[in-house]
Parts: C-alpha cells; sequence; structure tokens
C-alpha cells in the first residue's frame, strides 16, 4: 500500500463519518512530515453553513496544529476533486500538493475552470487525482441512491 492509499483511506474514514450523519460524503485529510495534522468531513447539513466542507474544516484544522496559515510543505488528501470554492482556498493556503480520489464532473474545480487547466491552486502545487477512485465514487454513488 503506498502513502497516497494510505492517507486516503483516512480520508475515507471521514467520509464515512459524513455519510453516517447524512452529509454528502466528502472526507479530508491534511499531512506534514507523514502525520496527520488536520481532518474534517462535510458538515454544511450540521452546521447550516454552505462554507463547512471537508476541505475547508481540514485546512482549518491543519493551520492551527502548525500555528500559520500556508501549508506548502502539506499534501491535502480529499475523497471528492474540490469544488472552486475549495480549490480557492488551498490556492491561499498554498497547499503543496492535492490529492483526490472521484473526480467531481458537476461542480469539480476542473470543469468549473476549464479555461485555466492547474485551477486555482498555488503555481508550485501538484495534482494527483484517481487514488482510490472506484471506493470514493462508490460511497457518493450511494449516497445519493439513497435519497433517490
Amino acid at each position: 500500500m503506498t502513502d497516497d492509499e494510505k492517507f486516503m483511506l483516512a480520508a475515507l474514514a471521514e467520509a464515512r463519518e459524513a455519510f453516517a450523519a447524512g452529509e454528502i460524503p466528502v472526507g479530508a485529510v491534511v499531512v506534514a512530515g507523514g502525520r496527520i495534522i488536520g481532518r474534517g468531513h462535510n458538515l454544511t447539513e450540521q452546521l447550516t453553513d454552505v462554507t463547512a466542507h471537508a476541505e475547508m474544516l481540514a485546512l482549518t484544522a491543519a493551520a492551527q496544529t502548525l500555528g500559520g496559515k500556508y501549508l506548502p510543505e502539506a499534501t491535502l488528501y480529499v475523497t471528492v476533486e474540490p469544488c472552486l470554492m475549495c480549490a480557492g482556498a488551498i490556492g491561499w493556503a498554498q497547499v503543496g500538493r492535492i490529492v483526490y480520489g472521484a473526480d467531481d464532473p458537476k461542480r469539480g474545480y476542473s470543469v468549473m475552470t476549464s479555461h485555466a487547466p492547474r485551477g486555482p491552486f498555488h503555481p508550485k502545487a501538484t495534482v494527483t487525482r484517481g487514488v482510490l477512485a472506484d471506493e470514493c465514487g462508490a460511497l457518493m454513488k450511494n449516497f445519493f441512491a439513497g435519497r433517490r
């Protein structure tokens, strides 16, 4: 098992917590120095806050852990491609690497910023997509199938 898979499994555990709470099942962890320094899962319904996305909560937790708002040495693992709002926050935080599982063909940053292939991430950031994509995508499909 690779480090990317290991940390994506931690993000999936967060996503499962969201699923169990009736939230859209997206989970995220921020890793620096080989350890998780921030984690989060969607809480938009519970907090009645449209900004309470997994990525936003994980970034806030990571910044609090490190005592600074910039995360250039960190990697964000998120189960679903970030939306434009989260991608902007990831860029402002200067996250050095972004790893996500399932693509989001409706609201993902790559769809919303098709004119800018790198999206709003920091120019030095690297992006890896498709890590445990099947597991991440299946969780989303199961959630929405149960709501129909």
